[in-house]
């Protein structure tokens, strides 16, 4: 049987690491703010941070109609965030409960 490895597991190389020890470790919003313009163009911070958004009001009910007026986020978009909430990783509740101690 060959040997295959979980999606995590394939995407989690050493780049990543160094990428999640660099973002563990800044503490200042606007020097992370500094790191996405130079990581991700303008579009992928709005998308990123969009998707953040649906998390946020799937979580508090909102209808997908609802989501996709107020967000501008596709059925598709808010579906994955969906899927992501319930039987993700655990990312984005991780996020939200961020969210929600400020």
């Amino acid at each position: 049987m060959a040997d295959v490895k979980s999606p995590a597991a394939q995407i989690r190389t050493q780049e990543v690491d160094d990428l999640l020890r660099v973002l563990a470790t800044i503490d200042d919003p606007d020097k992370v703010f500094e790191l996405l313009e130079d990581l991700f163009t303008i579009r992928e911070i709005r998308e990123t941070s969009q998707r953040l958004a649906v998390a946020h009001l799937l979580d508090a009910g909102k209808s997908y109609a609802a989501i996709e007026k107020e967000t501008g986020a596709s059925a598709t978009t808010i579906a994955r965030v969906s899927k992501c909430l319930t039987y993700g990783s655990g990312g984005y509740r991780a996020a939200l409960d961020v969210l929600a101690e400020n």
